[in-house]
């Protein structure tokens, strides 16, 4: 477990949850409706490091507290620190933050109750799945103060069409979690009373597999994307290899024929 859990001033701003495999890391910071600190990126990519060679950990969930799930970057810890220096720093934090979801060996779910904007909307989009309840509200209005939504829109862009991303970011208009699902930022959208067990329900079954099998997947899922269609199939045909000689491979097909649970190892 991480040592993060145990430091009062990380628990402000980030808490976590171990159950059965699955890990919610939730955003503790109410007031600021979430937003993104250095303080808070610093805790969630902490933590998301240490899930990384958690053997325990099956799946990770991000979920928030408050009256919003994430208002993007702290505006106000922005200004309060302007320059060259200072805002590259802190661009480039986030971006490797946003990375760590991508290249994370678990999958990652965002479990959304309530508003994501600007970098909240990107955190959504950098998630491998995305769950959102009926009154979730997807924007990036960055460009309404004249900030134009620029690394946002590398997770938006890679998670939705060309034509929506460029909607979203161009006019700053909220879109609704149905229009959002429609779009592919989120997979579902549930009533809001119902937002838990849909989550509950997808970890669940994603714990359940091999995890050896959903590392590589999710690794070779992200590389294929990068890659052209002739490349993509060379690529994705090694991992197969690779992934048929594992033992849990051999176990899963086993257990299949001789119609039985299977037992992962992992390997």
């Amino acid at each position: 477990m991480s040592a993060i859990r145990h430091d009062p001033t990380t628990e402000r701003v980030l808490l976590r949850d171990d159950r059965q495999g699955v890990t919610t890391l939730t955003l503790n910071r109410p007031q600021a409706r979430n937003a993104l600190s250095r303080a808070l990126m610093t805790a969630l990519k902490a933590e998301l490091d240490a899930v990384a060679v958690e053997d325990s950990v099956k799946v990770v969930v991000l979920a928030a507290n408050g009256a919003a799930f994430c208002a993007g970057h702290d505006l106000r810890e922005m200004r309060a620190n302007p320059g060259r220096e200072n805002y590259e720093a802190l661009f480039r934090q986030c971006s490797e933050m946003m990375t760590t979801i991508v290249r994370l060996p678990k999958p990652v779910i965002a479990k959304v109750h309530a508003m994501a904007t600007a970098a909240g909307c990107q955190l959504v989009a950098s998630c491998d799945l995305a769950f959102a309840a009926q009154g979730a509200m997807f924007a990036t209005p960055g460009v309404n103060i004249g900030l134009f939504c620029s690394t946002p829109m590398v997770a938006l862009s890679r998670a939705v069409g060309r034509k929506k991303a460029m909607e979203m970011l161009l006019t700053g208009r909220p879109i609704d979690a149905e229009e959002a699902t429609l779009a592919g930022l989120i997979n579902r959208m549930v009533p809001a009373d119902e937002l838990d067990a849909a989550v509950e329900d997808t970890t669940r079954l994603i714990a359940g597999k091999s995890p050896l099998a959903l590392s590589i997947g999710k690794e070779a899922f992200y590389r294929q994307l990068e890659m052209g269609l002739d490349d993509a199939y060379v690529y994705a045909s090694e991992v197969m290899t690779r992934n048929m000689l594992a033992r849990d491979a051999g176990e899963g097909i086993d257990a299949f024929l001789e119609k039985r649970e299977p037992v992962w190892c992992g390997c």
